[in-house]
């Protein structure tokens, strides 16, 4: 068991790199009656990358939503960087500087260009200036792979070229981890693999990572460690190895005889 991180004259708690960047514990989730999560816990390293995944309504998008403050929890705790999510007097603008996401639906402004997207939050919550914001943009366009697309209106890209968009987007705010939801769920199978490549370069540079896929090739390829949820729970966890070749419990190795 970790020990809690150091609180310094009051000023909030100070993080250590041989600490989680992400610590959840026995963390409880209900949307009215219905139990999603029922006393989930894991740690995230440092440039870790972790592959969380499991059957529709397992759980597993609910929990990366409570990371960052999109659903509140019941019970238990998530520490990003030594920041208590569920503490009422959270500052979500400050967990969301250290918290990338990207969801299924890119949600990009259609009025606005492909470099505008990426600008718009590093001037309004950054403050950074226009020219510093759109150099950072152009860059990550290219890292993206998307050099020459800064003037193209999402409704002229591709569902993955969208998508890479809206990883450039978050990455502009200099994000600590980034959460990943099912962000190839919604693309034909062509454009898969130019998103997938886009995130293993990402977690190649050492970027945090925790994404729920249905992409196993890619979680065996990429993830340092598995986790496989149902009904709210984590059923069994491992190493891409390990969980693959040799899962335990009955219900992961079913899952597993279904899609792979």
């Amino acid at each position: 068991m970790n020990e809690s991180p150091v609180t310094v004259g009051g000023h909030g708690p100070v993080w250590t790199p041989d600490q989680p960047l992400v610590s959840i514990h026995d963390v409880h989730k209900s949307f009215g009656k219905l139990e999603v999560l029922k006393g989930v816990s894991l740690d995230v390293m440092q440039g870790e990358v972790i592959c969380i995944i499991g059957p529709s309504g397992s759980g597993k998008s609910t929990l990366i939503r409570c990371v960052n403050a999109l659903n509140d929890i019941q019970k238990g705790s998530i520490r990003v960087e030594g920041i208590e999510v569920n503490d009422p007097g959270l500052d979500k603008l400050a967990l969301r500087k250290k918290v990338g996401m990207v969801f299924q639906q890119y949600n990009l402004f259609p009025h606005k260009t492909a470099l505008q997207n990426i600008m718009m939050a590093p001037i309004k919550v950054l403050k950074l200036d226009k020219a510093e914001a759109r150099q950072r943009a152009v860059t990550l366009l290219d890292k993206v792979r998307l050099e020459g697309k800064e003037d193209s209106y999402p409704g002229e890209l591709s569902g993955g070229q969208q998508q890479r968009v809206a990883i450039a987007r978050s990455l502009a705010m200099n994000p600590k981890v980034m959460l990943f939801d099912e962000v190839t769920a919604a693309l034909d199978p062509e454009t898969v693999k130019e998103v997938l490549v886009t995130i293993k370069d990402l977690a190649a540079e050492g970027m945090t990572c925790i994404l729920v896929t249905h992409e196993m090739g890619f979680a065996r390829e990429v993830a340092d460690h598995i986790y496989f949820t149902d009904r709210g729970v984590i059923v069994e966890h491992g190493p891409p190895a390990t969980f693959f070749d040799k899962a335990s419990d009955p219900r992961t190795r079913e899952f597993l005889g279904q899609i792979l």
